[in-house]
C-alpha cells in the first residue's frame, strides 16, 4: 500500500517531526479515522525510505501524545480514546500560523487577511 509521504529538504525540523506531522495531519482531516491501522514500523521505513530508528520514534512520540496507540505482536492504529476535537483544532491553528506567515511575507494587512477569511466563512 502507497501512504505517499512527503519530505521536505528545506524542512529544518527532525525526519521523526515530520512523519509525526503527516500522520497527526491524516487523522485530524479524517482519512485516518479512530481505529485505522498504521503501517508497520518496518513497512513504512521501507516506503518513505526512512530509517526503522526514525520511525519507531515518530510512532513512540504520537503514542505518548495520545494519538496512536501499539500493541506488542499486534501493531499501532489510531487511538480510539483520541480528543479529534483538540487534535482538529490544534491542525487548524497550524494552518492559520503558515497563512499569516504566508500573508506578512506577501505584505497582507491584518484587515485584508480577515476579509480574506471572512470571504471563506
Amino acid at each position: 500500500m502507497k501512504y505517499n509521504f512527503v519530505f521536505s529538504q528545506t524542512d529544518t525540523r527532525p525526519m521523526y517531526q515530520q512523519i509525526m506531522e503527516q500522520i497527526t495531519q491524516r487523522v485530524a482531516v479524517g482519512d485516518w479515522p479512530p481505529g485505522t491501522p498504521l503501517p508497520s514500523i518496518r513497512e513504512l521505513a521501507t516506503e518513505t525510505k526512512v530509517s526503522i530508528i526514525t520511525i519507531k520514534r515518530a510512532y513512540l512520540e504520537l503514542e505518548r501524545e495520545g494519538v496512536i496507540a501499539t500493541q506488542q505482536g499486534k501493531g499501532s492504529w489510531v487511538s480510539e480514546a483520541l480528543d479529534m476535537n483538540s487534535l482538529q483544532r490544534e491542525e487548524l491553528i497550524q494552518h492559520l500560523q503558515q497563512a499569516t506567515k504566508l500573508a506578512n511575507s506577501l505584505a497582507i494587512t491584518e484587515d485584508e487577511l480577515l476579509q480574506m477569511l471572512k470571504k471563506y466563512l
